[in-house]
């Protein structure tokens, strides 16, 4: 199942974005959350490295996605509540983005380094479709785009993933996001 949405994604990526050396692909990006509290009794976190993404180095234009189901967690217990009572993965079984970076003419193609970007668009997570900023880097490598990352919080509320009262101390109201993604050239 996980298999089939990351290849319908990166299917969808494709057909809405076209074919060109300017185009970079992952299908292995990793993203990470982090709801830990001062008063959790252990960490509340998750790693994804099934990430699927696409960014279009002439137009900043960036999307991601990933199968909810495919976060991996330090006891299956936790993860069985992530899925079935908070993100509720078998309704919602994917997380997307699809935006720009705003300033990507400040990424030199032909200079390697990292360059510091502001990207914005849409996320939808748990149904809901908002909108999201980030600073994060884009990094250049023998003229093409190798890597981007960005670190940003979201307001589980505001996904209407509801936190119950009996451990609402122990589960941040807000999920510390990190997103690290690999990329490779896309070819016809």
């Amino acid at each position: 199942m996980m298999k089939r949405i990351v290849i319908v994604c990166l299917l969808a990526f494709v057909s809405t974005i076209s074919f060109g050396q300017n185009r970079y692909f992952t299908k292995n990006g990793k993203v990470y959350f982090d709801c830990t509290t001062p008063a959790s009794p252990e960490k509340i976190e998750g790693t994804n490295e099934k990430a699927t993404s696409i960014i279009d180095a002439s137009t900043g234009a960036i999307e991601f996605a990933l199968a909810m189901k495919a976060f991996a967690f330090e006891r299956a217990l936790m993860g069985e509540h992530f899925n079935e009572n908070y993100v509720e993965s078998d309704t919602y079984p994917k997380c997307s983005f699809k935006g720009s970076v705003e300033n990507m003419s400040a990424v030199d193609l032909k200079k390697d380094g990292t360059y510091n970007v502001k990207v914005k668009g849409m996320m939808t997570l748990h149904g809901v479709t908002k909108e999201v900023e980030a600073a994060g880097t884009v990094t250049v490598k023998g003229g093409a785009i190798v890597a981007a990352k960005s670190e940003f919080k979201i307001k589980l509320a505001d996904f209407n993933i509801t936190i119950p009262s009996v451990v609402k101390d122990k589960i941040a109201a807000e999920a510390k996001i990190k997103v690290d993604l690999t990329y490779q050239p896309l070819v016809k």
